[in-house]
């Protein structure tokens, strides 16, 4: 076991730097709270994170340059040029090249250009720690964006080179497993190892990082039971049984001193879990601002996020725009599907004094709305961990969840309102329980401050990385 444990983390995008999605969140967050373990937790070892990621065009910074090197591709070599800056002490490494810096965007809707994009990110990166003279000692993936740098780290460990380095792929999302690589594997000499992957799988990155990897992490522990089912496995769970020894879950965190109610400069009044009456004044100012009926005694709904089949959006409308008999407001905040964008606009036309739907994405209005909002719609079909319930829950908006992947995770009767299966029928089941629960102040008072007091930061799941990393590395030894 080495006294300081190196971490190269690797990812496509990272707050403050790039963010497109929750990954964003997840790798600024969850490689920073590596680094800040306290010495009781690390023991006797030292722990240094260091994150890595494209040096995309929209990437504004002042990273100074640090190095230059090259990969061969098809018999060329490319450049590869090193920029270094930091977030909060940690050094942060952008690796640019002309497959990186040809593409404006961080994804973009071409599947063969995002797969050469980011195969050379994954095999520059893999190359990184040579060119800084450090000595990695876990490389700790994302996705199938970096899950290519997993696999060709397993060929340099058979050819005898990098043996001392252990392998992390943490999986957000197995449906998105990245395009056929088949011809991209050959400009780079890349052999396709024989594995028992689905042949339809075997050059594909993330499948291949699932082969690779030493051990796969799963972002809840419900996620990890669920993709070894034919529901959720995507084709691949027979595989992933056969190696679900390696398989773990640890769920997200969020960012405890950002999503904050006590301290929120977003809300027009900051409050905790000890005066959640105070809560009640952001209701109203909610409610002005959107142009509803100032009106305390009515449940307020809401929606934050990507509107899509998967979110269940559809599920919520129809369950809405049936459910007249009980009194509700309902907001939403997303953007995303333009058929359930379009639901969304005839559901407020229907019901003018009842909802305000704003199909935009904006930070501040999100937090108002967690803040003012009684209730929180995620009816997800499958949710490999969810972040929104969580911020919902330390606000004291409390959440309505399809029991699943995470949400089944973080959500207890005790903290929101629980359904098994994701049909309109159980949705709405779910709703007016909800609903008919609000009026008992003191009751729904009780379940607002527990769910505020869970904690959710990304201390405990830090703690679990670090220890999977120990395990892993006196695997090695």
């Amino acid at each position: 076991m080495p006294k300081t444990i190196n971490v190269m983390f690797l990812a496509a995008e990272a707050e403050p730097f790039v963010k497109v999605g929750g990954l964003g969140d997840v790798s600024s967050a969850l490689s920073s709270a590596l680094r800040n373990l306290p010495a009781d937790v690390r023991g006797d070892s030292n722990l240094d994170v260091r994150l890595v990621l494209p040096h995309h065009s929209v990437i504004k910074t002042d990273a100074r340059p640090l190095a230059f090197y090259s990969i061969e591709r098809g018999g060329k070599e490319l450049t590869v040029q090193v920029s270094e800056t930091s977030l909060n002490s940690m050094p942060v490494y952008l690796l640019g090249g002309e497959p990186i810096s040809s593409v404006g965007s961080v994804y973009s809707s071409n599947a063969a250009v995002d797969a050469e994009k980011y195969a050379f990110f994954s095999l520059a990166a893999l190359e990184l720690p040579r060119a800084l003279n450090w000595n990695v000692d876990v490389l700790h993936a994302h996705d199938w964006h970096t899950a290519l740098a997993v696999y060709a780290l397993l060929l340099k460990r058979w050819s005898g080179e990098m043996k001392g380095v252990a392998s992390v792929l943490t999986l957000h999302n197995l449906p998105f497993m990245g395009a056929d690589m088949t011809e991209t594997l050959a400009s780079y000499k890349i052999p396709v190892a024989q594995s028992d992957l689905p042949d339809w799988a075997r050059a594909m990155p993330l499948p291949l990082g699932l082969f690779s990897a030493d051990a796969v992490v799963a972002v809840s522990p419900t996620y990890a039971q669920e993709i070894l089912t034919p529901i959720f496995g995507c084709g691949l769970e027979d595989f992933i049984h056969r190696h679900r020894e390696v398989l773990h879950g640890i769920v997200n965190g969020i960012d405890a001193t950002s999503f904050d109610p006590s301290t929120d400069k977003a809300l027009p009044f900051q409050y905790t879990a000890e005066n959640p009456a105070i809560r009640e004044k952001n209701k109203t100012a909610l409610q002005e601002k959107l142009g509803l009926p100032v009106d305390p005694v009515s449940p307020m709904l809401a929606m934050v996020g990507r509107m899509d089949r998967q979110k269940g959006v559809d599920l919520s409308l129809d369950v809405l725009r049936k459910l007249t008999d009980i009194p509700w407001q309902f907001v939403l905040l997303g953007t995303g599907d333009p058929a359930l964008e379009e639901q969304a606009r005839k559901l407020q036309t229907e019901y003018p004094g009842r909802v305000r739907v704003e199909l935009r994405y904006d930070g501040a209005l999100a937090r108002q709305i967690y803040a003012g909002a009684d209730m929180l719609l995620m009816p997800s079909r499958y949710e490999p961990c969810g972040l929104a319930q969580m911020i919902a829950m330390r606000y004291g908006c409390l959440p309505i969840v399809h029991v699943t992947g995470g949400l089944s995770d973080t959500v207890t009767d005790e903290t929101g309102f629980r359904f098994k299966t994701a049909s309109p029928r159980s949705l709405r089941t779910a709703v007016v329980k909800a609903l008919t629960a609000y009026p008992d102040r003191a009751r729904w008072r009780i379940m607002q401050q527990a769910a505020m007091r869970v904690d959710f930061s990304w201390d405990k799941s830090a703690r679990q990385y670090f220890e999977l990393y120990q395990k892993l590395l006196e695997k090695s030894v």
